[in-house]
């Protein structure tokens, strides 16, 4: 706020000015602000790239204030990447924010190891939300039967693509590897980028390596190697590998994809630059409900369950489980009006998400009730017919591992390593573990 600058054109009143305001209102005022709470609040919407999420929150935020006088909360935003970046620092310092965005299994690992996350099991267990979170969700976000995180989101991923331009080309949606795989070719002779694909993030990659190693290996080999249970060297997840280079060198992908984010082939997506885009379901508004993507788009927008590979696999076994969860942290100074704080967020993101975003929330929705997007719709009959829900790897390793696997399908889309490469770079990273 700016300061207001004051002219005193007679010196004699400043006496008069300093002693009224030494009297009691002023040491009224001095206590109303030692009543006040702030409560820093950072999370990874930003306006431009997720505008529905960006103002859902800030709406949410707003009527929190509104209901709860003194209580102030400061909202610092970054895109998925650079809070990433940031979380992991403050976390060496001590200074994470009073409330903020966190991943499931693995990745929240060290930070509970590390006493950085507060124990949520009063506010799952509240009246207010026991009961409400889908069957599963919040487990993911627990160490040890201890809930750490509260799961704002329920995502699978799935290939978005532009019906007009598979209408122009005589395509429809495939269903097996080799008609995906012609489709490819038919778009590549007609001058049309295949797949946009953002490989500088790394985990968009890896969402076209786990389904390839669901489709050839069955729903349960990719966690199972994860796990120790099985080798990463299995045949079928070097086979999945392979698949992986076969589209590289089919030049299915956009120019340049190792070295682009995801954001930004978002857009050659969205501006028909290219025909599909394998992305998870919090990308639903973008495709529904964002009033700033033009009407024409979002009418043409259609997707399909990855393909079969061989006659194995099934369609409706999915790569996807909890997005993003808030978490407390441990040493906040505020931690009981934090916990409130998401108390009321879970609460009212499930409800606004829903109808005005078209998110999948992790607390339950009556579907039929609400009048909602058709695709949306339809990936919420997807959620009830799935036959598996597999989380996503760089989600289930811990951090030292995930950076290895993320690191390989960087290298793995980059010919920088072989599919046999690829397998054993994991089991080592894996064994070290052990």
């Amino acid at each position: 706020m700016s300061k207001k600058a004051i002219t005193l054109f007679l010196s004699v009143l400043l006496p008069v000015l300093v002693m009224a305001g030494c009297n009691g209102d002023s040491e009224d005022s001095s206590a109303n602000t030692e009543d006040e709470k702030t409560i820093d609040f950072m999370h990874l919407w930003p306006e431009g790239s997720s505008a529905e999420h960006n103002r859902i929150v800030n709406d949410i935020v707003k009527e929190y204030e509104s209901e709860n006088e003194g209580v102030n909360i400061e909202l610092e935003i970054l895109s998925n990447e650079q809070y990433k970046d940031k979380i992991k620092v403050l976390s060496t310092s001590d200074e994470l924010p009073d409330v903020g965005m966190t991943w499931a299994a693995g990745y929240m690992e060290p930070y509970v190891e590390g006493d950085k996350y507060a124990s949520l099991d009063d506010v799952v267990e509240s009246e207010e939300l026991k009961g409400q979170f889908v069957s599963g969700t919040t487990d993911a976000f627990s160490v040890d039967g201890t809930a750490y995180g509260l799961p704002l989101e329920l995502n699978i991923a799935t290939v978005f693509y532009n019906q007009a331009i598979f209408e122009e080309h005589g395509l429809e949606a495939p269903e097996t590897n080799e008609e995906f795989q012609n489709v490819v070719q038919t778009l590549k002779e007609n001058g049309v980028t295949p797949i946009a694909l953002g490989n500088k993030d790394r985990w968009t990659g890896s969402l076209w390596y786990m389904y390839y190693a669901d489709r050839i290996g069955g729903s349960d080999l990719l966690t199972s190697a994860i796990n120790r249970e099985e080798s990463f060297e299995n045949p079928a997840l070097i086979q999945a590998a392979e698949e992986v280079q076969n589209l590289v060198d089919m030049n299915a992908f956009n120019d340049g994809h190792n070295g682009l984010s995801d954001q930004e082939v978002k857009s050659m997506f969205m501006n028909g630059q290219t025909a599909m885009y394998l992305i998870a379901t919090w990308d639903l508004p973008n495709y529904t409900t964002n009033e700033e993507v033009p009407q024409e788009f979002r009418d043409s927008v259609g997707y399909f369950d990855f393909p079969t590979v061989d006659g194995k696999g099934e369609k409706s076994s999915y790569v996807g489980g909890p997005g993003v969860g808030l978490f407390v942290a441990e040493n906040s100074e505020v931690k009981e009006e934090a916990k409130d704080f998401t108390k009321f967020f879970v609460q009212k993101w499930g409800e606004k998400s829903v109808t005005e975003a078209g998110v999948i929330p992790a607390t339950k929705v009556d579907a039929e009730s609400l009048d909602l997007p058709q695709m949306y719709v339809d990936v919420l009959d997807d959620l009830n017919n799935a036959s598996n829900l597999t989380l996503f790897a760089d989600v289930q390793m811990s951090p030292d591992t995930a950076e290895v696997h993320l690191n390989q399908i960087q290298a793995l889309f980059g010919g920088e390593v072989t599919p046999e490469e690829f397998a054993k770079a994991h089991e080592e990273a894996l064994s070290q573990e052990e």
